[in-house]
């Protein structure tokens, strides 16, 4: 070889030698064929921490965890790469301070110019931090699909439950008239009476399922969840079984939180049977309490602010990751036939949504569950909007107005023939309108109603602006608005009470009375 060839190719080897000196984000070094490093560049020595003397001549396998070294992960590798040509994986790494990172690896094999193998060239990056960054944009994206199919079946379930209690109310309000006819055979009031009970069964089913769907009317007022949980111990107690511990742990100061209380107690009752049913051979169920600050939002979908993180954690038997996936779906339930409906655990989730909080299940099997429950620290509160929830004594019913006709609106044939007979029955003069544009042609012919019952969700009008033409038109009138949803606006213009469908006589008699 010539003298210009030989200084040639010393400089192209100081230039590539300079070159891997140079980069500093990336891992290379060469290992032997036993795998022994044998090169170090300036960026294995800042990503690994090891010093040129103090790796040469080593095993690679010290980059290894323990427990991948006692899986002869590090040898299994050497051999795939040789067999293979090249090998691409990612793993734990080890540093020389004992921390870990997450690395990407890329090992060659490397020949000689006759083909003979004479060791390995191996490539590492430290991707700890896209890892990280990859991992949360998953979650993010995992938590939107859940929230958007959530949402999807909230708006079905919600849908079937407007229509359920439109049916429930006709049932319901038609077997009420039946129990008022002094005629009705005594075989007859019983059947009758068994029917009531089945049709308030199906009411209590529909109000769950309003619950997840986030439209169920709530009152919310300050709460002190210690007191709370304290005050309901002994009805946890009595529910759950004497094989089930009742455990609290809240720290002395905790703040007030914006819930409606006879809902919440509601939610952590469900909470309690469902750990009860996942310990059948008795535990221990502990509610705990602590402050947590939110800074921005996050894939939970809490807006910043001051939360109390309620959770409720059991010892039972867990759930795996299929299950717990689908564990607050309306419907979906892990008991047999006729032991549950699978919408306790979907009405929690859906009242502490509408609260303003969040939901979070954890579980393992074997492992037990944890529910935890961010709630919103009640900081202003204003005024709750009130609900007519008076009824009126067994064999009481209201004096008739004097005349005066009252006017029903609903577009439902079945729940407007049922609410204009119950008024007839009690004594009024009423009389039915299947739309807002139907009711307002009534009102300008007949002078004399007084009262407005409207439905609120009917096509054209809804009945919040009917009320609120009516507040106009005719100042004097007294309406009542009847609605199974939430999402009212609080101050309607026109409105003089409210009923909650699905109702019944005694709660249409004292709405009218409070109107």
């Amino acid at each position: 070889m010539k003298r210009d060839d030989i200084v040639e190719l010393r400089r192209s080897h100081e230039q590539f030698r300079l070159l891997v000196q140079g980069v500093a984000d990336y891992a290379i070094y060469m290992l032997d064929q036993e795998g022994n490093v044998s090169s170090w560049n300036s960026g294995a020595e800042r990503i690994k921490g090891y010093m040129p003397d103090e790796i040469v001549g080593r095993h690679y396998s010290a980059f290894f965890s323990p427990e991948d070294v006692a899986r002869r992960e590090p040898w299994s590798n050497l051999q795939a790469a040789k067999d293979e040509g090249r090998l691409e994986t990612e793993g734990w790494r080890v540093r020389k301070d004992g921390s870990r990172f997450w690395a990407h690896v890329v090992l060659d094999r490397i020949d000689d110019e006759s083909g003979k193998f004479v060791g390995f060239a191996k490539v590492t990056r430290d991707v700890t931090e896209q890892r990280a960054t990859a991992r949360a944009l998953e979650q993010a994206r995992e938590a939107l699909f859940q929230s958007q199919k959530l949402e999807a079946i909230g708006q079905l379930t919600g849908g079937v439950a407007h229509d359920f209690n439109n049916l429930l109310m006709a049932i319901h309000g038609n077997l009420e008239l039946l129990t008022q006819r002094e005629d009705l055979p005594a075989k007859a009031r019983t059947l009758v009476t068994n029917a009531l009970s089945g049709v308030r069964r199906g009411v209590a089913l529909t109000q769950r399922m309003l619950a997840f769907a986030r439209r169920q009317r709530l009152q919310l007022e300050p709460v002190n969840l210690a007191d709370l949980v304290y005050g309901m111990s002994d009805l946890m107690r009595t529910s759950l079984g004497p094989s089930v511990m009742v455990e609290a742990s809240f720290p002395l100061s905790l703040p007030a939180v914006l819930v409606d209380p006879n809902q919440f107690e509601l939610c952590l009752l469900n909470l309690g049977v469902n750990a009860r049913d996942a310990m059948p051979d008795g535990g221990t169920v502990t509610i705990s309490g602590r402050v947590e600050s939110v800074r921005e939002k996050d894939v939970r979908g809490l807006n910043p602010g001051e939360y109390v993180k309620l959770s409720v954690a059991d010892t039972g038997e867990g759930m795996d990751a299929e299950t717990l996936a689908r564990a607050t779906e309306p419907f979906f339930t892990t008991k047999g036939v006729g032991k549950g409906t699978g919408l306790g655990l979907s009405m929690v989730h859906g009242i502490v949504q509408q609260c303003g909080g969040a939901l979070l299940l954890s579980s393992t099997p074997s492992g037990g569950t944890t529910v935890d429950m961010w709630l919103p620290v009640a900081i202003h509160v204003g005024s709750p909007v009130a609900q007519i929830v008076v009824s009126d004594p067994p064999g009481v019913t209201a004096a008739p107005s004097g005349g005066k006709t009252i006017l029903v609106v609903d577009d439902d044939p079945l729940v407007l023939s049922t609410t204009v007979e119950m008024l007839c029955f009690a004594g009024y003069d009423a009389a039915g309108a299947a739309s807002a544009k139907q009711a307002l042609s009534l009102l300008g012919a007949s002078p004399g109603i007084s009262v407005v019952v409207t439905d609120h969700a009917m096509p054209g009008m809804t009945g919040v602006e009917l009320a609120a033409q009516l507040a106009e038109t005719h100042p004097g009138m007294h309406v009542i608005l009847a609605s199974g949803y939430a999402e009212l606006p609080g101050d309607t213009p026109g409105v003089r009470a409210r009923l909650q469908k699905p109702y019944g006589r005694s709660e249409l008699l004292a709405a009218i009375r409070q109107a």
